[in-house]
Order: structure tokens, then C-alpha cells, then sequence
């Protein structure tokens, strides 16, 4: 049990995904959290020589099907999934967590400075959750332009 952070109700889980359903009961989660591989492997694709790293960020062993389809199966009704992602992948994304019965609620572009293109998507998806009424949040700024972490930033890492 985890006692940082006000965290004595989480409970963390190791093993494979594809072993899920095994070590958790179905439909008995409150809240997934994932940050999944964000890049399909092609024959193009450049994979770090660091092991970890590549199956950090390629789908090298899992995809985001599976990752959506096993968050489906532990949630409870009305139960929430959290994932973080690449911008380029939304339509893909968004179509998945419908498919396997995930109902996209809020997504929260992240740009890493104010002037450039969002490089990361937040998405929260709600278990058996009406199929409209998402809702687009104010675009999360990493930086400011001198480098330093924006106000919105040092609040999350602060804890205000």
C-alpha cells in the first residue's frame, strides 16, 4: 500500500497485460491509469537500443486496442480510465475507447510551449458513458518561452 501523496487506497499491480484479468477481477476497478507505447513498429520505424525505452514508447509487445479492451474489462460501471498520448493518434484513439465500450469525456491538449503544436493529448473515458458530451479542456503549456516551467506546470508539480 502505497502512504505517499494521501495514496493509501491505491493499489499498484505488476505483471503482464495480457495477465490482467487474472490478477484483478473484472469489472471491479475504480480508475485505470495509462501511459501506453505511443508509436506503431513499421518497417520505418527507429527503435531506441535501449530495451526499456523501446517498449516504453513502441507497441512492440502491446497496442492500444489491447490497452483500451483490458481497461474496459477491469472497470466497473461508470468506472474511469486516464490515458496519456500522442495528438496524432486522437481519431484512432477516440474510435478505439468507443469500440470496446470507453466514452471519451474530456481531452486536454499539452503543447510544450505556447507557440508550438500539442505533442501530448490527455483523454478520460468513462465505462458504459453516454456516447456524447465531450468536452475539450483549456490547452495545458509546458513552458514559458524562457524555458522555465509555466504557472500551470509548477501548480501540478507543487500540489496547489
Amino acid at each position: 500500500m502505497w502512504r505517499l501523496n494521501q495514496l493509501q487506497n491505491v493499489t499498484v499491480q505488476v505483471g503482464d497485460l495480457a495477465d490482467a484479468t487474472q490478477m484483478v477481477a473484472k469489472d471491479s476497478v475504480d480508475i485505470v491509469t495509462c501511459n501506453p507505447p505511443y508509436f506503431k513498429v513499421s518497417s520505418q520505424s527507429i527503435t531506441s537500443p535501449n530495451d526499456h525505452l523501446a517498449l516504453a514508447r513502441h507497441e512492440l509487445t502491446t497496442d492500444f486496442a489491447t490497452v483500451a479492451r483490458v481497461s474496459a474489462d477491469l472497470l466497473k460501471y461508470q468506472g474511469k480510465a486516464f490515458y496519456v498520448h500522442r495528438p496524432e493518434r486522437l481519431a484512432e484513439l477516440l474510435t478505439t475507447l468507443t469500440v470496446v465500450g470507453l466514452a471519451p469525456k474530456r481531452l486536454q491538449f499539452i503543447h510544450p510551449r505556447e507557440d508550438r503544436e500539442a505533442n501530448m493529448v490527455l483523454i478520460e473515458a468513462i465505462k458504459a458513458g453516454r456516447p456524447n458530451g465531450i468536452r475539450i479542456m483549456p490547452p495545458l503549456i509546458v513552458h514559458e518561452a524562457d524555458g522555465t516551467y509555466s504557472s500551470s506546470v509548477r501548480r501540478l508539480l507543487n500540489g496547489d
